[in-house]
């Protein structure tokens, strides 16, 4: 009885086991997900015993990552039975660098089904995949979704063939569309100092007016500024901007306050969010028809009370919320503003600018705007709708963002 007594007292004392830490998997890429419009989607028969090849650039690097796949929209169980990634040679084009060439699996296999609504990580896969690095991520359809879910503001080239050819060197006689599908994020391991900052917006955000495979929307080169600095080389951005999008209604993708969550808060490593809406929410105000003075100062108490919703949302899991104003828009053919909508744009950027709300401000609006014209895009800065910026813009508007705001 004592001997037994003393063994147990020895084996309490005794060390535990080391743990090891868990891998820390921060967000490099992503894309915001909708159910793309009838002149976006791709005909059932296309993606019938499909290899669609995608490409993407990172943002940070690491030496493992993984696959973020997406059915939020499907209203079956989808099946993708092989995904395959590689080093692209060129952001413009289907040719991959063989020796690169990954087989990604999960749960060990190399087929996958994701569940209606959900998505689907992969297993880690090693690959040292450098900051800023292009990747073509291949994924075999046996069969077409019942309905497709994906991200149609793609400003990259997507490739389409039939057969299983994950694995090809390269795509020949592809059919070629600028759009991305059922896939959602890449994610790397990084240091446990590694953190996302997420861009959420509208089609400006998406990078209308941008250089199609030129990687030059705005989150484009904010991640090149922030890799070009060892202090916030380990900060990421994620792109999760959607054409169209609106803070208060659905319109091209879901609201923004209705996918804030998935867009935002489950990215992995978030601690930013840079919020850039409200164009859209103005402009349709009085696309058809005028309202009355009333009815301006609703939206803009309504589009306000959508920030503050953000903002307590965010601060409640712990993340930073950067308040970006509203671009000027005089002009846009698209929404042809009055004086009227001028002044909900200027009420709600005062709103913004105002201490207290956000964390921290971008001035996009100082930077975009025509001296000699407040309320229109510099003629520089104008993607020639008056409404999106050009690359020059988008340029000017990555090098207005403090740096330090973001460390």
């Amino acid at each position: 009885m004592i001997r037994t007594a003393c063994a147990a007292a020895l084996l309490a004392l005794a060390p535990l086991p080391a743990i090891a830490a868990p891998a820390h998997w921060v967000g490099s890429w992503a894309a915001s997900q909708q159910v793309p419009e009838p002149q976006n989607a791709l005909a059932p028969a296309d993606l019938h015993d499909a290899t669609l090849r995608q490409v993407v650039r990172l943002s940070a690097g690491g030496s493992r990552i993984r696959l973020r796949l997406s059915n939020a929209f499907g209203t079956q169980p989808l099946v993708i039975d092989n995904v395959h990634v590689a080093r692209a040679v060129s952001p413009a084009g289907a040719r991959i660098d063989p020796a690169s060439d990954k087989a990604v699996t999960f749960n060990g296999s190399a087929s996958v089904t994701i569940p209606a609504g959900a998505s689907y990580l992969s297993d880690p896969v090693a690959m040292n995949a450098a900051p800023l690095a292009v990747l073509a991520v291949s994924l075999h359809l046996p069969e077409a979704p019942d309905r497709q879910t994906g991200h149609p503001g793609s400003r990259s080239t997507s490739y389409l063939v039939h057969g299983n050819q994950s694995a090809a060197a390269d795509l020949a006689n592809a059919q070629k569309v600028e759009h991305w599908y059922q896939l959602a994020g890449i994610e790397v391991e990084g240091p446990a100092g590694a953190g996302a900052v997420v861009t959420l917006g509208d089609s400006i955000t998406d990078g209308h007016g941008a250089t199609t495979n030129g990687n030059d929307r705005w989150p484009d080169k904010l991640a090149e500024r922030l890799q070009a600095s060892p202090a916030t080389r380990s900060l990421s951005v994620l792109n999760q901007g959607i054409g169209g999008n609106r803070l208060l209604l659905d319109g091209l993708g879901p609201n923004a306050l209705a996918r804030f969550d998935r867009d935002v808060l489950a990215q992995p490593g978030v601690r930013t969010v840079v919020l850039l809406e409200g164009v859209n929410d103005l402009g349709t105000l009085t696309r058809d028809a005028s309202v009355t003075p009333e009815g301006h100062a609703a939206l803009v108490e309504q589009i306000i009370g959508a920030y503050r919703q953000i903002i307590e949302r965010a601060h409640a899991q712990g993340v930073k919320v950067i308040g970006a104003t509203i671009l000027p828009y005089a002009g846009s053919s698209y929404y042809h503003p009055d004086a009227a909508n001028e002044a909900d744009r200027q009420a709600v950027n005062r709103w913004i600018r105002e201490p207290g709300h956000f964390d921290g401000i971008v001035d996009f609006d100082r930077v975009t705007r025509d001296p000699a014209h407040p309320d229109h895009l510099r003629p520089d800065f104008d993607s020639g709708d008056h409404l999106h910026p050009s690359p020059a813009g988008y340029r000017a508007m990555a090098d207005a963002v403090p740096l330090a705001l973001l460390r």
